[in-house]
């Protein structure tokens, strides 16, 4: 089988890193959870680590268990 060999230099890759059209997915991309969106377990452990360090900043002066030295 034949094929097309598509060549670009690493400038040229990196400068499209940084272009809009690489920030911003597809409009017709499905949302598949775990894939192309966050699972939604993994939106709740998100929030319950938020919770626990909104709480941990609460307290002035006591230090985190899993923090000591």
């Amino acid at each position: 089988l034949a094929g097309t060999r598509i060549i670009c230099d690493r400038k040229f890759l990196l400068e499209c890193k940084n272009s809009p059209a690489a920030r911003t997915p597809p409009c017709c991309l499905p949302q598949t959870p775990g894939v192309t969106s966050l699972a939604q377990s993994s939106l709740v452990k998100l929030e319950e680590l938020k919770e626990r360090n909104e709480s941990e900043e609460a307290v002035p002066g006591e230090q985190p268990r899993d923090r000591l030295p």
